[in-house]
């Protein structure tokens, strides 16, 4: 960092103290990103517990917030996006009860190299990735000290959590999104090597989420079809033997205690499909081919909304319903009729 950018970012950072208001820095101050911060720009350290969010998109549920606030210990918040601005820190600092909120916003990969944006992520007592394009935070976090950075929060541990794309690169396995087009459940169930069928690994490390693909805004878009593609394609090719993913719809958030694997369901008031899905395959499907609608049995399903939980260690529910879904020649079918 040059010393003309380090200069500006302590004058912000003073100005913040004085005022107790959101504040940024410019991108011609600080190159490849932007920082805004709501509260204490002074870092502190506090004792943390472990929890993990995955919300599957649309309005965000309160309690995420306020939840990941008392994990953090009151500590410091920090929201990381490749698109928006900082309408989260106002609302975020409202709930958590913690020392400061901020808002990093990348605009290329070159700031995921950044000492000053390594460092706050780090420093971080919570951690919140935002939605948008996941493909972005893969090009531009991949292989990256930003990449090692949020592994670091879940090792403390600390609160961590995402939605919608924030939520979809939390797994080991991620729908990567880097065609032009979002994958919709027809185009996977009828080919599933379709070029919209983009997946990628070897990127965050959360240990209970290790074989486990997630996917968002399950029944408000009708993906289910879509994710069953995806679990064919880990089995088929090899990255698994036994395929996990787990879905859930918009405004829909499940929280995670990392280390006993124990989860539940929140979800904003009066939303109609409060649910979140867990699915398994059982080995390889019998017809997984490029160019070829799919074929595949067997891809036991739970479905649970608040009030039931589910075991991701044990990976079994309570509370909530089981069926399985097959797809013959790209048809999706399911036991209980409804697939969702």
């Amino acid at each position: 960092m040059n010393q003309c950018a380090s200069t500006l970012q302590t004058i912000g950072r003073l100005i913040c103290l004085i005022a107790g208001t959101t504040t940024t820095a410019t991108a011609s101050a600080v190159p490849g990103y932007e920082h805004f911060l709501s509260g204490n720009p002074l870092d502190v350290v506090t004792e943390t517990a472990g929890l993990i969010v995955l919300q599957g998109g649309g309005d965000d549920v309160d309690i995420n917030y306020v939840r990941m606030g008392e994990k953090s210990g009151g500590g410091d918040f920090v929201v990381l996006r490749a698109s928006g601005d900082n309408e989260y820190n106002d609302y975020i600092f409202a709930l958590c009860a913690c020392d400061s909120v901020a808002t990093l916003v990348f605009n290329n990969r070159e700031a995921a190299f950044d000492p000053f944006v390594v460092e706050t992520i780090r420093n971080a007592e919570a951690l919140f990735i935002a939605g948008g394009d996941q493909s972005r935070y893969l090009r531009f976090w991949q292989g990256t000290p930003v990449e090692d950075a949020i592994d670091s929060i879940a090792a403390k541990p600390a609160p961590i959590g995402g939605t919608s794309a924030g939520m979809a690169i939390l797994g080991e396995f991620v729908y990567s999104a880097m065609s032009d087009t979002s994958l919709s459940a027809a185009t996977a169930l009828q080919d599933p090597y379709h070029e919209d069928v983009t997946l990628a690994r070897d990127f965050l490390a959360l240990p209970i989420l290790k074989g486990v693909i997630t996917d968002q805004h399950l029944q408000e878009r009708d993906r289910i079809g879509r994710t069953v593609a995806l679990l064919a394609r880990l089995v088929q090719d090899e990255w698994t033997a036994n395929a996990r993913a787990i879905a859930a719809d918009r405004e829909t958030a499940l929280h995670v205690d990392p280390a006993t694997g124990h989860a539940t369901v929140f979800a904003t008031a009066e939303h109609e499909t409060p649910y979140v899905w867990f699915m398994r395959t059982r080995g390889k499907a019998a017809g997984v081919r490029r160019g070829l609608p799919l074929t595949m049995h067997d891809v036991d399903v739970y479905r649970i909304g608040p009030g039931a939980s589910f075991d991701l260690v044990a990976w079994r529910g309570e509370g909530g319903i089981a069926y399985s879904l097959a797809v013959d020649n790209g048809r999706l079918t399911s036991t209980r009729t409804d697939i969702y």
